[in-house]
């Protein structure tokens, strides 16, 4: 009996035709690339740091002077010590904002706080903007407005036709009654804010004493931070966006954006620059830059903050942010050659707002952290020929990091948390950006977040099936396979940090993170 091989020795030839292609797919393909992404990685990482680092400074000069607004700017109270002026004879005429979409758990909160501003009531005009289309929300809405009318407080409640434009619309609508026209500044509140009785008197002042100035921004504060610790991270991150960004942008009278409430506006200068405009989701950030291309200054006020409400739940949580990634992406593609354009304002101001503003923080940051930290670094402990140098992976971001930690003292033993969970959310703040620039279908897209105002003895509530986002899951998986990887064959600790990378990405794959609450009907 004679055995025949030929077929066996065919199949050895196909399986080695095939390893020394995929070996050299693997050296002259796959290997060149991820080195040369890597090296972009790291000149990206290097320049992150030095805005970073640059805006750190700033605010430790500004700290270590005590360069407060008020010793900078002029600012004189109005509460005047002549007897023979009346009450109100130095206090500008002030329009009050507060826009509304089914939101009654928090209406009756603002509209309360902001009725109860120490300002003579015949120098402000609370106008109420509702758009709700629930109508328990509508009838709330009423109500407050009736009573607090019945107390001798200016209060208007307009209700539109259609709720085209958005919040934009409604801003604009809102101007153009009758009534505005003896306003000299508006102040803008979202339904949740909650502002003090002297927000008015510590604001106003610097609209009013320096011409050249714009708006006046103050900072916020949250009633729920310690709700959960979703919400304990959304405090270290818009806490350094306050104290870092923001106030570094103010005190070297760079531009900074309007956060779109919590805000005082000078009505000339708002109109000046083209007033709302619908084009984009962050119809506050696109004021902002016309007015500041208008050559107008704007100033921060760190020692007054707002008391506001963190979305609780991963679903408002993600809307949000895709609002916030895809908005600013989204006018940058609009408004780059305006910019660039502009002849007011000098070209450092333009080349500032362009790359730091723009380029670094709204765009570049968001894709960087989600491909690098979550694809590229997993992929090189099965590419041991690319070496990732440690001030890329371990120095630079521990810089970052605390930079970014300290702001939120009391939750500094959060920080691995925080990383691990931003990294994340990178994932759905890259997919925003690249939405923004791309123009794609949910370009417009605008969920109102859910807020929930007072609650007591909320407690999460997780029902498994519906919340699986596979997204996630799919992202943890490949983490941990190359942790697993790595564990076994490399011959680094990169493994520690992919295998908590990749938990972080299961328990959000999973829903185990934020409060359940019942879906926004918006």
């Amino acid at each position: 009996m004679v055995l025949s091989t030929g077929g066996l020795f065919d199949d050895m030839n196909v399986l080695g035709v095939i390893g020394y292609v995929l070996e050299q797919t693997r050296f002259i393909f796959l290997v060149p690339i991820l080195k040369r992404l890597v090296n972009l990685c790291q000149v990206i990482s290097l320049l992150l740091f030095i805005d970073a680092a640059y805006m750190a400074i700033v605010v430790a000069i500004v700290k270590v002077l005590g360069l407060t607004p008020k010793k900078v700017l002029k600012w004189e109270s109005f509460n005047s010590d002549d007897v023979e002026l009346a009450p109100s004879s130095n206090h500008p005429m002030v329009l009050i904002q507060i826009p509304i979409y089914n939101e009654k758990e928090v209406c009756q909160l603002s509209i309360g706080a902001v009725c109860k501003l120490s300002w003579p009531s015949d120098r402000m005009i609370v106008q109420v903007l509702d758009d709700s289309t629930d109508e328990d929300s509508q009838k709330m809405v009423r109500l407050e407005c009736k009573k607090w009318a019945s107390e001798g407080v200016n209060i208007k409640s307009e209700v539109r036709d259609s709720r085209d434009g958005f919040k934009a619309g409604a801003l604009t609508a809102g101007m153009k009654h009758s009534y505005v026209e003896g306003c000299e500044f508006v102040v803008i509140f979202d339904a949740d804010f909650q502002p003090e009785p002297d927000f008015l008197e510590r604001t106003v002042p610097f609209l009013v004493h320096n011409s050249e100035i714009a708006l006046v921004q103050a900072g916020w504060k949250y009633v729920n931070a310690n709700e959960c610790i979703m919400t304990r991270i959304q405090e270290m991150s818009l806490n350094y966006h306050f104290a870092v960004e923001q106030k570094s942008g103010s005190s070297m009278h760079q531009f900074f954006g309007f956060n779109g409430t919590a805000g005082v506006w000078r009505i000339s200068d708002l109109n000046e620059a083209g007033g709302w405009r619908d084009r984009t989701i962050v119809e506050d950030m696109d004021l902002a830059v016309r007015a500041h291309l208008s050559g107008r200054k704007f100033v921060f006020v760190d020692d007054v903050k707002v008391k506001n409400e963190l979305p609780s739940s991963f679903r408002a949580y993600r809307y949000q942010q895709h609002r916030w990634s895809c908005g600013p992406a989204n006018l940058f593609k609009k408004m780059a050659m305006e910019i660039i354009q502009s002849q007011r304002v000098s070209v450092w101001k333009k080349a500032y707002l362009i790359y730091n503003f723009f380029f670094l923080r709204k765009i570049i940051v968001h894709i960087f952290t989600f491909v690098f930290y979550c694809l590229l670094l997993p992929a090189t402990v099965i590419f041991p020929e690319i070496e990732v140098p440690k001030w890329t992976t371990i120095y630079i971001p521990a810089t970052i990091t605390i930079l970014n930690a300290i702001a939120t003292p009391k939750s500094f033993y959060l920080i691995l948390y925080w990383i691990l969970f931003e990294n994340v959310m990178a994932m759905h703040r890259s997919k925003g950006t690249l939405i923004g620039l791309l123009e794609t279908s949910r370009v417009k897209e605008w969920v109102v977040t859910q807020k929930l105002g007072v609650r007591e003895n909320l407690i999460p509530r997780y029902s498994f099936p519906e919340r699986l986002r596979w997204r996630e899951i799919t992202v943890g998986m490949y983490l941990f396979i190359c942790g697993y990887y790595d564990f076994v064959f490399g011959k680094t600790y990169l493994y520690v940090y992919l295998f908590l990378q990749s938990i972080a990405f299961f328990v959000v794959g999973v829903g185990y993170i934020g409060m359940s609450v019942e879906p926004d009907s918006s």
